[in-house]
């Protein structure tokens, strides 16, 4: 039973250990490919590249949503950020929390 319960404790630190990666991977990769479509000012609000589409495609949306604190925000327009969301048409549902921003019912 103690092995058992050793190995499921391993497994479970490895899985935590590979999504901590794949979330830093994503980090990294909207940073690259979406950061200048999703920056400040809100206005204008430019159609995202195919690459930060794909990145959008590909990320654990609500990983990186943690990640957002109030001076990612001061930088990252959420605005913008729900803007490509939809253009790579990944949207994120009405009343989403990402930081301490919610999404809107209507945009």
């Amino acid at each position: 039973m103690a092995k058992l319960l050793l190995g499921l404790l391993l497994v479970l630190v490895i899985i935590g250990t590979a999504s901590a990666d794949n979330c830093d991977k994503d980090a990294e990769a909207m940073k690259q490919e979406c950061k200048k479509f999703e920056v400040f000012p809100a206005n204008p609000k430019l159609q995202p590249s195919p690459a930060c589409c794909a990145v959008w495609q590909r990320a654990d949306i609500p990983c990186l949503c943690k990640r957002v604190t109030p001076e990612v925000e001061k930088v990252w327009c959420m605005e913008k950020v729900v803007y490509v969301a939809n253009y790579c048409k990944k949207p994120f549902t009405p009343g989403y929390k990402c930081g301490s921003y919610t999404v809107p019912k209507s945009l």
